[in-house]
Parts: C-alpha cells; sequence; structure tokens
C-alpha cells in the first residue's frame, strides 16, 4: 500500500515523498475494516461522516499533491497501513500476537477527528484520533505524517504489552511512552530503504564523478545529525513557529553529559523523553557511520549511494527490532531507564549471540552511559543476571504452564520466598505469552514463555512502616495510597525460568528497593499524582499539545 514517506513537508521533484510499505493480507471491508484496525472517517468538528474507503488491487495514492492531501479515502488507508506495519513490526520482534491495551479486538482509527493541531492515543474510547489544522498554505492533516501516526500506534501497542506503565511512578516511567513510542516512529521510518535512498540523493549527485555517488562528508556524523532524516514533522513546527514542535526530533543534537538527567529541565517528563531518543539516535548515528567506514571508498572522496542506504535501513532495522523486543524483558512495573538498556542488552543477546557486524550493544552501552544511563544488572555486560539456582515444580503441570495463568500462579506460590512474593499482597498473573522467535545465527527457534506477575497493597499513609516507608511531609495520615511491585518471568521451552526482572513491594529489611520505593513515593506525592484523576492514560492528548507549545497555561500546571 503506498503512503506518505514522512510528512507532507518533505518534497522531492517538486511532489510530495510517498513510497510503498508492505502490510499482512487480509479480507477487509470499506473503511478500511480490518480485524486489528477499524478506521471510523467521522469529523466531529463538521459533524461529517466520510464515505468508508476501500482498499483497490493498486493501494496507491492520487495523481497530484492535491488530490492526495484532498482526499479522504486515501488518508484513510494511509492510517490503515502505518498501523498494520506497526503491528506487524511488533510482531514480528517479539514473535507472537500482540494486543491491544483494552479487551476489544480492534482498535478504532479516526484520520480526520477534529480540527486541532493534535494527535493522541485514547484507551477509554480505544481509538487513535488525529485532528488537522489550517495554515496559509491550507489545511494540513496529521494522519498523513508517518511519524505522527507510528508514534500513536505505538502508545497503543505498548499499552497493550504493559499496562501498568500509563501508571504514575518516576519521572522515567513518565517519559518512556514519549520516549520509546519516537524511538519506533524514527526507527520505522528509517527502516525503508527506498525513503533512505531517495532522502540521501536529493544533492548526493552535485559535484560527483557520476550518479550512485555521495560524497564521505555528507554522511559523516554532523551531516546525519542536521539533516532531513532526523528532523521528522519539520512542517508542522513551520506552521505554528513554535520552538517545541519538532524538538524530540533532534533529540540527537543533546550533547552527552552522565549528570543531564539530574539537571531541573530535564525532570519534566517530556523533556526527559528526549534523552532516551538521543541515547538512541546516537547509536544509530554511530554504527551507521562506523559501517560506512568498512566500505572503501570510491576516488578517495566518495561512497556508493545503495551501499550507504542499504547499510542504514538494515542498522535502524536492527535497532528498532532489539527496542520493541526489550519490552519483554522489562519489570512489568515502575520502569526506568536503567531497566530499559539492561532489557534491550539482555534480548538482543539471547537471540543474537554474534554482534560483531554492526557492534549495536556496544554502541548503546556506550551512548546511553554518556547521558547518564548505565545497566541496572550489575552485570558486566549489562544483561540480567541468570538466577540462582531452580526453581520448586512440584505439583506443577508443564503442559499447560505456557497458556494457562492460574497453573504459572501455582508455580509463583510454591516459589513464593525465593521469587520474593509477599503472601500478604493481592497478587495476580497479569499475562502469560509464549513466544517464538528465530536466531540469525543459527535459524533456528527460540522458544520463550513471557509473565508477567503483579502484586498491590492499599494502606493509609499511617501505616506505611509495616514496609519501611515514611510518609512524605505534608501527607495526612488518612491519605489512601496504593503500594505496587511485580516481576517479569522468562521461562525456557522446558519450562525453566532463565530471568527474573523485578520491582518487588517495599520490605523492611531491604534498604536499596526501599530507598527506590521511597523516592517514588515523594515524587508522587510532590507531582499530585495520588489526585483524582491524575492518571497518565487521561493526559496523552495535553502532554501532546504541551509538546507542541499549543497551551502554555496547561503546560504549567500539569501534574502527574
Amino acid at each position: 500500500m503506498e503512503v506518505v514517506a514522512q510528512d507532507p513537508g518533505v518534497l522531492r521533484d517538486g511532489r510530495i515523498l510517498t513510497t510503498t510499505v508492505k502490510v499482512p493480507w487480509e479480507d477487509l471491508e470499506p473503511g478500511p475494516v480490518g480485524h486489528r484496525v477499524c478506521v471510523v472517517d467521522y469529523d466531529s468538528s463538521t459533524q461529517t461522516m466520510y464515505k468508508p474507503a476501500v482498499v483497490g488491487e493498486d493501494g496507491g495514492a492520487p495523481g497530484s499533491d492535491e488530490e492526495l492531501m484532498g482526499d479522504p479515502g486515501f488518508h484513510a488507508r494511509n492510517v490503515y497501513a502505518l498501523v498494520m506495519r506497526t503491528l506487524a513490526r511488533f510482531e514480528y520482534a517479539l514473535g507472537r500476537r500482540v494486543n491491544w491495551g483494552f479487551r476489544a479486538h480492534q482498535l478504532k482509527v479516526i484520520p480526520h477527528a477534529f480540527e486541532e493541531m493534535n494527535a493522541f492515543y485514547s484507551p477509554e474510547d480505544e481509538a487513535l484520533v488525529f485532528g488537522y489544522y489550517r495554515t496559509p498554505r491550507g489545511v494540513s492533516f496529521t494522519c498523513t505524517f508517518q511519524d505522527v501516526v507510528v508514534h500513536e500506534a505505538c502508545h497503543a501497542l505498548l499499552d497493550g504489552l504493559r499496562q501498568r506503565f500509563m501508571a504514575p511512578s518516576s519521572p522515567d516511567q513518565a517519559a518512556f511512552h514519549e520516549g520509546f513510542a519516537d524511538i519506533v516512529a524514527l526507527l520505522s521510518v528509517f527502516s525503508l530503504g527506498d525513503v533512505l535512498l531517495t532522502l540521501l540523493s536529493e544533492d548526493a549527485g552535485k559535484g560527483t564523478p557520476r550518479e550512485g555517488l555521495i560524497a564521505k562528508d555528507r554522511v559523516s556524523v554532523d551531516a546525519l545529525m542536521d539533516s532531513v532524516l532526523l528532523g521528522l514533522a519539520d512542517q508542522m513546527g513551520g506552521d505554528i513557529g513554535s520552538p517545541r514542535a519538532g524538538a524530540l526530533r533532534r533529540s540527537v543534537r543533546i550533547e552527552p553529559d552522565e549528570a543531564i538527567l539530574d539537571w531541573p529541565e530535564y525532570e519534566e517528563a517530556h523533556a526527559r523523553g528526549e534523552i532516551l531518543v538521543a541515547a538512541m539516535m546516537r547509536t544509530f548515528v554511530d554504527v551507521w557511520t562506523r559501517r560506512l567506514e568498512s566500505l572503501g571508498s570510491i576516488e578517495g572522496e566518495y561512497l556508493d549511494l545503495g551501499r550507504v542506504a542499504e547499510e542504514g535501513a538494515t542498522i535502524a532495522a536492527s535497532l528498532l527490532t532489539m527496542a520493541i523486543r526489550a519490552i519483554d524483558y522489562t519489570p512489568p512495573i515502575h520502569i526506568d531507564f536503567r531497566d530499559y538498556l539492561s532489557a534491550l542488552l539482555t534480548a538482543d543477546g539471547e537471540i543474537r549471540s554474534d554482534d560483531s557486524r554492526y557492534g549495536l550493544r556496544e554502541g548503546l552501552s556506550k551512548w546511553f552511559g554518556r547521558y547518564g544511563i548505565k545497566p541496572a544488572s550489575d552485570a558486566a555486560d549489562g544483561r540480567w543476571n541468570a538466577p540462582e539456582g531452580p526453581l520448586q515444580y512440584d505439583g506443577v503441570r508443564f503442559q499447560s504452564l505456557q497458556t494457562e495463568p492460574i497453573e504459572m500462579f501455582s508455580l509463583l506460590w510454591a516459589n513464593r520466598k525465593r521469587l520474593r512474593i509477599d503472601p500478604g499482597a493481592y497478587t495476580r498473573v497479569a499475562s502469560l505469552r509464549p513466544c517464538v522467535r528465530i536466531s540469525p545465527d543459527d535459524g533456528l527457534p527460540l522458544h520463550e514463555t513471557v509473565a508477567e506477575c503483579t502484586q498491590y497493597v492499599r494502606l493509609r499513609a499511617d501505616e506505611l512502616g509495616q514496609f519501611g516507608l515514611t510518609p512524605p511531609e505534608g501527607m495526612p495520615p488518612e491519605q489512601e495510597l496504593t503500594l505496587e511491585g511485580g516481576s517479569t518471568l522468562i521461562l525456557d521451552e522446558y519450562g525453566r525460568l532463565k530471568f527474573e526482572i523485578y520491582n518487588p513491594l517495599p520490605r523492611k529489611r531491604s534498604p536499596s528497593g526501599n530507598a527506590r520505593a521511597q523516592a517514588r513515593l515523594q515524587y508522587l506525592w510532590e507531582n499530585g499524582a495520588m489526585n483524582a484523576g491524575a492518571g497518565f492514560a487521561a493526559r496523552l492528548a495535553t502532554m501532546h499539545r504541551r509538546r507542541l507549545g499549543l497551551d502554555d497555561r496547561i503546560a504549567r500546571s500539569e501534574v502527574w
């Protein structure tokens, strides 16, 4: 299906740049409506229901830019294709089907939802909603910005994988959804080899001995960081003249500093998310330019343009797979950037032992470290440590361990002391997901089972001492709150425990763990996260308005 390659502001030969993407085939109803995505084209601002779009055999775009921007049917097909491609990327990386963050099987996508420069994921409506806005040049539609569409689809998918990541917890968790969604959006575009080739070839041939070459200085680190590749959605910035618009897409230009996460300006969630993006994008650019050095030059000054684009797309696709697959190796609750780095290193090392070609894990460790993000694991390679000793399997039926949550709970209960499960807390198996992943090393399948176990305790502030915690200053003794903890268990194909990734409930005799829990409690209290309606999910729309600089009043008063 044909889609807008970046955003309508990116032109080539005077035309909006489009590209063709592959999506899983299915028998579609007009809309398009399939088994996972349902496009509903209703404009609430004008109370207009557009005719449902039909996907033809060619799936092509209109002939001119004016027709493209004015064709609601193409917009509907564009969002359907991009959401389905993003879903397919997640399922490929994770080796299984991926649910949305709600009970329904179909995600509603509304390409012309309202007249406003905004787009967001609404869990309550089970929908992605995209606005449109007027400019001196005409009407712009956020549903035609590829990175915006993929970003919002990523919110819905991450919510399905880790629902508690939308809960108030810490500065890192508040920032993670936005940073991760931008990483996926950027790398999704970079993984399209024909798009990279087109963008790089804009002036690559000028001054070269022949076509098909590009000067080395045009693919240096500085040149790539300043290029259109790392400046997505620039049209939106030009439309509103906001210094915030598109800023996250230039995160790669944030200078590394190991103390940067302690700077006051990066305590705010949106700015903090930029650090996660910066570390990943610096890794991408660094690995890409290092790889180009090994290609060999032509006449001492030039590189083969096709190979440059091919290497960039391959590296982007590999990093994209790593970024998504790492979610399975994160704790189910209270994630911070250190956890994500260890998850990246572990998930990739399990499926791809040979990292010598690109050195992606080495690059990630280096650049995350330069931004002050060290692995949560104390292992030398930053990967999660293997568990100490086997679990007790008496009475556990292996055949149903991969599919029945109650069987997994039986295993957890039999090993509750070993797995740091508080028997007095409300405990449940939040998810149980068998996976099959193909190793690029030998082409053989890797079978794993990923289980999320979460625990909750409801109590009053004056009862926090039971867990070794102290109420923050100003918190009334009768304040009701909830302590949460949890573990992600990775089992091999025989049901044996490979990794236990945990953020358990605080305990009196756990000073290090309690320090983290005490800091979290202080953060939540100071930021109003215990007030009614302070949930993260309800504030996604406000977040996106804020990152565009559209509502200073909301920006000043926002709480988590």
